[in-house]
């Protein structure tokens, strides 16, 4: 079991650090348009669900927190509003 959760650790942050290198080379969170992007969007979406529902351990909520934060930091602003 131990082994198990080992994994998991593991490859959570493995979809984390795959995801934030995404955003900080493209701009911009994963789209449901593009088929090599629909594993990040699932997994961040996920995640997302499980924060709101107070799911996720303190370091993990930190973690997504800071993506959500890197993402939001390049949505666009409408310049005539």
């Amino acid at each position: 079991k131990v082994i198990i959760q080992m994994k998991r650790e593991t490859a959570w942050k493995k979809n984390y650090e795959a995801l934030w290198a995404f955003v900080s080379d493209n701009h911009r969170g994963p789209t449901r348009h593009h088929i090599e992007e629909m594993h990040m969007l699932n997994w961040l979406k996920y995640n997302r669900k499980m924060l709101n529902k107070e799911k996720l351990s303190p370091e993990r909520k930190e973690l997504i927190l800071r993506l959500k934060a890197l993402i939001s930091s390049f949505n666009r602003v409408n310049q005539y509003m």
